[in-house]
């Protein structure tokens, strides 16, 4: 059983003349442990294929199955609750509230879910311990490089020790060495940790470091290596 799965995802936006279809049938299947890199051009469909798989949008029709349940159109309570204890996320923008530390930063989806503020700490400091950062942890958000800022936001998608990590172009805005110690970073918590990599990349690079490759074009996938 896979661990993630789709089938004949379709995705349109827009109606009539202004109609676009972002994804055209796509079947794809993800393993526990797997690092998988979706390439392509801007408009290929790749991060609209992420958002659907991250449960952060919906197909127009197809079938999302996460762990053999088909979880395509269960209620949104549910759909948050899942996001988020079975995923973690490292976006290209660091969506991070710059005047609070870095210590807060990681802890807010623990507040935000209601967790102790003894257990919320503790469990914070864990993860930037695991990310090297515990001695930045009291540091304004503003004042940590973006290579740092980065490695925070690596240090958020673990607090709820996720099967898999969503990472969209999780080394777009940073110096090749600082991209280095990013991927590092996430492939070792892959190997260590067995948490599955579902990676969205232009970065060729940081794609070959990937189990599988999965390349598409027009909203449709045209190779897989």
């Amino acid at each position: 059983m896979s661990l993630i799965e789709v089938k004949n995802l379709v995705k349109v936006y827009g109606k009539g003349e202004s109609e676009f279809v972002a994804l055209k049938g796509i079947s794809l299947a993800v393993e526990q442990g797997e690092s998988v890199a979706i390439v392509g051009k801007s408009g290929s469909g790749k991060s609209t294929l992420m958002h659907i798989l991250a449960l952060l949008d919906k197909p127009t029709s197809g079938n999302v199955i996460l762990e053999g349940k088909d979880v395509t159109g269960i209620q949104e309570k549910k759909i948050n609750d899942i996001r988020n204890h079975t995923f973690g996320f490292v976006f290209q923008q660091f969506f991070m509230n710059s005047k609070d530390t870095v210590l807060e930063n990681v802890m807010l989806p623990l507040k935000i879910a209601g967790v102790p503020v003894k257990e919320r700490k503790r469990r914070a400091m864990d993860v930037l311990r695991e990310v090297d950062l515990e001695s930045k942890a009291m540091n304004k958000a503003n004042d940590i490089s973006g290579g740092q800022k980065q490695r925070v936001c690596v240090a958020r998608a673990l607090l709820n020790h996720p099967q898999i990590i969503f990472a969209d172009e999780p080394t777009g805005n940073l110096d090749s060495h600082t991209s280095e110690v990013v991927e590092n970073l996430l492939f070792n918590l892959n190997r260590t940790q067995n948490i599955t990599l579902i990676i969205v990349t232009h970065d060729e690079d940081l794609a070959a470091n990937c189990n599988r490759q999965i390349r598409m074009k027009d909203g449709m996938i045209v190779e897989e290596n």
